[in-house]
């Protein structure tokens, strides 16, 4: 294979001679008279192959070596000098040189050789980094395809909750995409606003856990109906935690948002907001009667949307309410039942929650 070969040295005579050789082995030679050259040249014909003098006027090969690492790491440099020899051998490797040749050269085999071992070495490398990028997006894909089928399983237990009580299964997806306008608005990140629009979806998945009796009761649960509905919130959690993991004995001592960098960071959150989304600002919600900020602010911002929606929806056991009368119990219930920051976030995205209330309407 012919290649593209760059000789930078001061010198014609040693230039001439060297770019001879290199036709001779049937490559194609390129030359220049110092660093600044070699350069221009490296940026116009991208050589396969560097031989470089150290002291040259304008740039010297030193400064060459190290801009050249710059835009090509991987390039092979072999350093062409008759001083110093050792001291400049070893500053040069510094630089980034993949090997030295002393002058005057008076063994073209020894040119010949170098050349051969160095170009060995940049193929080797090159196929490792090809490899490892390979590998790399192997696994990037493969990851990819896990997240989306994660995503699919939860949204899908999702929506198995929600079919209980709401043909359509919309709510689930209202509150995904409300929550995240709501979180994005109270200042979470990019990745946690997104964490929690997949995740907000399986908030009351522990509904799969409720006896028909009671989740679709027409009328006022008892007393006992009542604590066996509000134990949905801890089934949520135990469907959503792994069957290989040991969760805490204190539930209500786990109120800590999930890192969102997390391997599991979806399930986390998503545990976090289906244990904690019936807990309310004034610490009389359940199942823990936490109070203000000790609650998750994503489980804060589920609550507000849950019950907003809740409201405007249909179901076997009431009628929906109308828009003036929804957002008048979120007004009513601000620092009591719901964050302020919160509801504020809301009334300020109104539009944004109205159109996602249209566009996946029931």
């Amino acid at each position: 294979m012919s290649l593209n070969v760059l000789i930078i040295d001061d010198e014609e005579f040693l230039r001439r001679s060297l770019a001879d050789f290199i036709e001779d082995l049937d490559h194609r030679p390129h030359l220049a008279a110092n660093g600044q050259e070699g350069l221009r040249a490296l940026a116009a014909i991208h050589p396969d192959f560097v031989f470089v003098d150290l002291n040259m006027p304008v740039m010297d090969g030193y400064e060459f070596i190290a801009r050249a690492r710059e835009t090509a790491p991987e390039l092979p440099i072999v350093v062409l000098s008759g001083v110093g020899l050792v001291e400049d051998a070893m500053r040069a490797v510094r630089a980034g040189a993949w090997d030295f040749i002393p002058k005057p050269v008076t063994d073209f085999a020894v040119l010949e050789h170098t050349l051969t071992k160095n170009l060995e070495r940049a193929r080797l490398l090159r196929e490792n980094r090809e490899h490892r990028e390979h590998l790399e997006e192997m696994v990037r894909i493969r990851t990819a395809e896990l997240e989306r089928t994660r995503l699919e399983v939860v949204h899908t237990l999702g929506k198995a909750a929600e079919y209980r009580d709401n043909e359509t299964g919309n709510h689930v997806i209202r509150v995904g995409n409300t929550a995240a306008v709501l979180a994005a608005a109270v200042g979470l990140s990019e990745r946690r606003c997104e964490l929690l629009r997949n995740a907000a979806p399986m908030h009351d998945v522990g509904k799969i856990g409720i006896p028909d009796s009671i989740l679709l009761k027409p009328g006022r649960l008892t007393p006992e109906e009542w604590e066996i509905m509000k134990t949905h919130t801890r089934i949520g959690y135990e469907i959503l935690t792994p069957s290989d993991a040991q969760g805490p004995d204190d539930l209500c001592g786990l109120a800590q948002a999930p890192a969102s960098d997390a391997p599991n960071a979806l399930l986390a959150l998503a545990r976090t907001i289906a244990l904690y989304h019936h807990e309310r600002w004034d610490g009389t919600g359940y199942p823990c009667g936490l109070v203000g900020e000790a609650i998750p602010v994503e489980a804060r911002i589920v609550t507000v949307v849950d019950v907003y929606d809740a409201l405007g929806s249909e179901r076997t056991y009431k009628e929906a309410f109308d828009e003036d009368t929804c957002r008048r119990i979120l007004r009513e219930g601000t620092g009591t039942h719901f964050d302020p920051r919160v509801i504020e976030a809301f009334f300020a995205n109104i539009d944004a929650v109205m159109a996602i209330r249209r566009n996946w309407r029931d």
